[in-house]
């Protein structure tokens, strides 16, 4: 089916069951096989109604993109944008007291104003404050883009979480990187097009985050655990025990022989024909796959630029990613939803941002330097942000601790960078106390216009006919921020 198509009718999905249990075995790989065998015949070409050979096939968009590949830096959980990158000196003043409004209704009950524990000082030609939790990211801060004027519709992990990547709140749809490479296609044939990194297992919601929905299951993003350090750990079965390289190759072409004839009897039936390709793309990428996950073979400056650790490992591993061709890399911090401090933030934000500040500030300078930030967008931001007031104790949740904050959906910070971004830029505010987004206010669906208005889509015309009606990411929704492009 032609993205630019508002038309098309798409062919009947298989049962949910059936999806999810190839999207949970082997790595989400049993996906790719499946997306094949759907896709061959859904996606035509406009030019002269024929079926792409390959549905993952680099296509054009609908008007010339700043940015042509997308690294999404997922800080799960929901990073406190007031301890990051939106100061507040009235928290200083009004420390432990009541704010002089009434506290914004959020998940838990919160008490008194909580100033941040971080300093914060200008960076920059453009002298745009940012906290000492990320000095590494503030050395670039002229390459990006804050946005302090966020909101979401709910101060809830699960329907927050499915509103950002699939922009809606309870039902099942494509996720961005689906829609993005359904759109776009993927620049190599070797590897999947959308690639998720979550070390140490799934975040919350699983792999509903990076879920294909009722796109063919070909534009589902694959789930890598990235806590290995071992390819053959990292993407299971990538390497053939039995067989060698060679006599794989001799099996695939017997195979593709006969498979070509029984092909030929049927007309060209689509979906033999993607099966042929999924083989041959499999094979392909145990040579790929195997380079790209592979950090031992950058240079040692380049491996201490980013520094130790899983979140150095996996940022430079997504750099190398977009660097062959994958479209679109989301790299989660961890599994679970780590960023979620209801108590001791103090020293659970400092340990989480130590854990990937230095590598984050690596690959923006290691973009520019190889010249490709340019055309690749960097996105960093959680699901939401957190209260400037403290959280009040409960039983099970913060262990009757008073030094933490709650979720905040009603204002936080996101931040964009490259990709055709207005570098050294501040889009909007949250009130003076931090807990809601009250200047150029942008949603959810606005940051995903604009996500998409980068890579060359008109947010309303890239649809998906499904169910009788034509489906896009945002939903009917959505405003370009123009402000925000350089």
């Amino acid at each position: 089916m032609d993205p630019m198509n508002r038309n098309n009718r798409n062919q009947a999905a298989l049962p949910i069951s059936r999806r999810e249990l190839l999207q949970r075995s082997g790595m989400g790989f049993g996906a790719l096989g499946l997306g094949c065998l759907m896709a061959s015949q859904e996606l035509k070409a406009a030019d002269n109604n024929r079926l792409y050979t390959n549905p993952l096939s680099s296509r054009a968009p609908h008007f010339a993109p700043k940015a042509k590949r997308v690294i999404h830096l997922f800080m799960n959980g929901g990073p406190s944008h007031v301890d990051t990158f939106d100061p507040k000196p009235m928290l200083d003043k009004l420390h432990g007291k009541k704010l002089p409004i009434e506290n914004l209704r959020t998940e838990r009950k919160t008490g008194a104003a909580f100033r941040s524990p971080f300093k914060f000082r200008r960076w920059g030609q453009s002298g745009i404050e940012v906290s000492e939790l990320f000095p590494n990211v503030a050395e670039s801060i002229d390459e990006i883009a804050v946005i302090r004027s966020m909101h979401a519709d709910v101060p809830n992990h699960e329907p927050s979480l499915l509103l950002l990547n699939c922009g809606d709140a309870r039902q099942v749809r494509p996720s961005m990187g689906s829609w993005i490479t359904y759109g776009l296609g993927t620049e190599n044939q070797n590897l999947p097009g959308f690639i998720a990194m979550c070390p140490g297992g799934y975040p919350i919601q699983e792999s509903q985050n990076w879920q294909s929905g009722f796109l063919p299951g070909i534009f589902q993003g694959t789930h890598i655990d990235t806590k290995h350090t071992r390819v053959d750990k990292l993407i299971e079965h990538i390497r053939n025990s039995n067989l060698s390289l060679p006599r794989q190759r001799g099996q695939l072409d017997l195979l593709k022989k006969l498979n070509l004839k029984h092909l030929e009897e049927r007309g060209r039936e689509g979906r033999l024909e993607s099966r042929i390709q999924s083989f041959e793309l499999a094979y392909r990428m145990q040579i790929d796959a195997t380079d790209a996950f592979d950090v031992s073979r950058e240079p040692k400056s380049v491996r201490e630029l980013y520094g130790k650790g899983t979140q150095a490992r996996q940022i430079l591993i997504a750099r190398r990613l977009i660097e062959r061709g994958v479209r679109y890399v989301q790299v989660w911090h961890g599994a679970g939803q780590p960023w979620d401090n209801h108590d001791d933030i103090e020293k659970n934000h400092r340990r989480l941002a130590g854990q990937c500040d230095q590598a984050i500030g690596a690959l923006l300078k290691d973009l520019k330097g190889r010249g490709l930030l340019e055309e690749t967008l960097v996105i960093w931001g959680g699901e939401f942000g957190r209260t400037p007031t403290v959280e009040l104790p409960k039983k099970g949740s913060n262990a009757g601790k008073i030094n933490g904050r709650d979720h905040n959906h009603w204002g936080y910070t996101t931040w964009m960078a490259g990709g055709g971004i207005r570098g050294g830029y501040v889009h909007g505010a949250t009130d003076d106390f931090g807990f809601r987004a009250v200047e150029d206010r942008v949603h959810v669906h606005d940051l995903q216009a604009t996500i998409l208005h980068l890579l060359g889509f008109d947010h309303e015309k890239l649809t998906y006919r499904h169910a009788g009606r034509d489906f896009r990411l945002t939903d009917v929704h959505g405003e370009v921020i123009s402000e925000l492009i350089a």
